[in-house]
């Protein structure tokens, strides 16, 4: 696929280019991640696997390109929107549908888990009979088609996080309910290309399938990581859960990414590691990546490795930089939701703000906010390398910890059938120090609690060091509270910085921690829904599938993601009340935002069943959950009680905002509040 090239001068098309691939690919050998996964073989895709979606005429048109001159090539060229054939053109295009059907084929037939196509040309702009913006098959559109004919898919989701609409993808699956196609893209109220009327919220698919069609337009350039999560959190995440997907495919173009000069965006490059492990909770995991965009050789390269680490079940490196949406993004979230919610449950039962039409073109009326080649670019493109540069710097510094997942389960430990590479800890913290920290409740002096409590501290110091990457320990029911209590001030003494608690169950705060800024209590089972302070938080165990998951994405995963933890406590107190698939969802997304660093504490009664331990020692291993179940809407008293806490909370937790009510001194005011700007 690096055969085809320009062979005449165009600045436009000149940036598609075969370093594209080989420099990911030498990039991902230098790190070890080619020689950790499979590598399939790419092969041609068929005519017939083409007329998936693609007109005979068309497909006829591209082989006869092998035989022309370069004039003629040229010429053909013109005749289509930022588009350069080769002689090479035909067979590279069909090896890059055939390495996409290839992917999908193992991920489907259960050789691999997920996967990643490294291809060229890109594909998502590709039309039924028209090549476009460097694309002339349309690889994940095919792909599609191809897991429903072959394999009898009824649900497919296709995220599409390339900095440019894929109308080729929207215009093929546009009237198809089987098909979720989500994609955010530059817009600037029409002035970006393809300078689409269709590109904007407001363009949601037609006949039966009106709400299969997801477009979420960015008015203004230097959007980062705070907004491409909170569009997961706030968009895409509660439609895929209620669509419930067989598979997802990502058009993954890493022109979205820092440093781009397609893009113009500040996101970096770990932040498509969180990306894609929210997506890998989706369709038991089964998630094929195909590339699309992405011209700056170093970020897409970079790019390409986190997201390929995401999908061995590595841990995803901590965002960078304060974690406050942008007013622009969160009015482009606004109106998608806007536009969405008729066809939704998912979303009729969040609270919505008061809104303006979803649509938001004016191609002529709006100036772009940042314009390519003036001082204020250069100068973000400055910003850009020396980020790309301190990435570097820190992924040297802070390498994959050597254990990804320690178990101390006493009861279980021999009868668990154990992920690789996971260690069952014999080890316990010094007699002298268990006795230190156990002399603050009398509960903790008795001999069996007190082992317990010393197999806590050494899985503590084996994530503190950097050997651990995380853990799962059982401790007596009674002394539940009192070990969570020395887990938090131990793991605060001993150098985290932020510490998340997710207790759920019978657990209540310890007194002493109740003014400790640095640690985030937040209770999922609690008598009602509170903000005792902006780090106390309780809420109500929800009832249904639908409140659970609306809870995560519209509350706990925002304030994880505004506090950004060193370090999540997921505590399983007593009565819980979780059934096995929500435990395992809730450890699986609290994972992404602490970097892999979970330790879960269940009590000795839990313990004892091997499916719960099981399915959570999994999790934090890095493989999917489980589904939730069947998505069943939200009861009044729970979205009540969510709308209550969110009106309390979100002045100080930006990242709970879903519409831009707070104007454009959103960015400003994060250092007049405590969540963000934690030291």
């Amino acid at each position: 696929m690096t055969a085809a090239r320009l062979l005449w001068e165009d600045p436009e098309c000149e940036i598609e280019c075969p370093e594209r691939l080989t420099t990911t690919l030498e990039r991902l050998r230098q790190r070890g991640l080619e020689q950790r996964c499979l590598r399939l073989a790419a092969r041609e895709a068929s005519e017939a696997e083409l007329g998936l979606v693609h007109s005979p005429e068309y497909v006829a048109l591209l082989r006869e390109t092998q035989a022309l001159g370069t004039g003629a090539l040229k010429a053909l060229s013109g005749q289509y929107d930022a588009v350069y054939f080769h002689p090479s053109t035909f067979h590279c295009a069909r090896l890059a549908v055939g390495a996409g059907l290839q992917l999908v084929d193992a991920v489907l037939t259960g050789t691999v888990r997920n996967g990643l196509a490294l291809v060229r040309p890109p594909g998502h702009h590709s039309q039924r009979a028209a090549a476009n913006g460097f694309c002339v098959f349309n690889n994940v559109a095919i792909a599609a088609k191809h897991a429903q004919q072959k394999h009898g898919l009824h649900r497919i989701l296709i995220v599409d996080w390339d900095i440019h609409h894929g109308q080729g993808i929207q215009y093929i699956f546009e009237d198809d309910p089987s098909v979720l196609y989500f994609s955010w893209h530059r817009y600037e109220h029409g002035r970006c290309w393809p300078h689409l009327r269709e590109s904007d919220a407001d363009a949601v698919g037609r006949g039966p399938g009106r709400g299969f069609t997801v477009n979420l337009p960015w008015n203004q350039v230097g959007l980062g990581n705070a907004d491409y999560v909170a569009a997961f959190l706030h968009v895409l995440l509660p439609l895929a859960f209620e669509f419930d997907p067989e598979l997802v495919l990502v058009s993954a173009g890493f022109d979205s990414a820092i440093g781009d000069p397609e893009g113009q965006m500040q996101a970096t490059p770990e932040c498509f590691a969180h990306l894609t492990q929210l997506l890998q909770v989706l369709a038991g995991g089964r998630v094929c990546a195909m590339l699309e965009g992405g011209y700056h050789l170093e970020s897409l390269s970079l790019s390409v490795c986190m997201m390929v680490q995401a999908l061995l079940g590595d841990p995803a490196p901590p965002l960078s930089g304060p974690m406050v949406p942008h007013h622009s993004a969160l009015e482009s979230i606004q109106s998608v939701r806007a536009a969405q919610a008729p066809h939704w449950t998912s979303l009729q039962q969040q609270d919505m703000m008061p809104i303006r039409s979803p649509s938001t073109y004016s191609p002529e009326g709006r100036p772009s906010t940042l314009l390519p080649e003036g001082p204020e670019f250069k100068a973000a493109a400055a910003k850009a390398e020396a980020a790309l540069s301190s990435l570097l710097d820190q992924l040297r510094l802070h390498p994959t910890p050597p254990v990804r997942m320690a178990v101390a389960l006493t009861a279980l430990d021999t009868a668990l059938a154990l992920p690789p590479d996971t260690l069952r800890q014999e080890g316990s913290a010094p007699q002298k120090e268990m006795q230190a920290w156990a002399s603050l409740h009398e509960v903790l002096a008795k001999d069996e609690t007190l082992t317990a409590l010393g197999k806590v501290l050494h899985l503590l110091d084996g994530i503190l060091d950097g050997q651990v990457s995380s853990g799962i320990a059982a401790i007596p029911a009674p002394a539940a509270a009192a070990t969570l209590d020395v887990a938090i001030q131990r793991g605060l003494s001993q150098g985290f910085q932020r510490l998340l608690c997710v207790a759920v169950g019978q657990l209540d705060r310890p007194l002493d921690l109740a003014a400790d800024e640095r640690s985030l209590w937040l209770n999922i089972g609690g008598k009602e829904a509170a903000a005792l302070s902006t780090c106390h938080i309780s809420v109500p165990l929800p009832e249904t599938t639908g409140g659970f998951l609306n809870c995560i994405l519209a509350l706990v995963l925002p304030l994880a993601y505004g506090f950004q933890p060193d370090l999540v406590l997921l505590a399983l107190g007593p009565a819980h009340g979780l059934q096995e698939p929500q435990a395992a969802l809730l450890a699986a997304l609290l994972r992404v935002p602490a970097g892999g660093r979970v330790l879960a504490l269940v009590d000795e009664v839990q313990e004892s069943s091997p499916q719960l331990a099981g399915v959570l020692v999994r999790v934090l291993h890095g493989e999917a959950p489980p589904s939730p179940g069947p998505f069943s809407m939200a009861s009044p008293e729970d979205m009540q009680a969510l709308r209550h806490l969110r009106v309390q909370l979100e002045p100080q937790w930006k990242m709970l905002q879903v519409a831009g009510e707070t104007g454009d001194k959103v960015q400003a005011e994060c250092s007049g509040h405590w969540g963000p700007v934690l030291p």
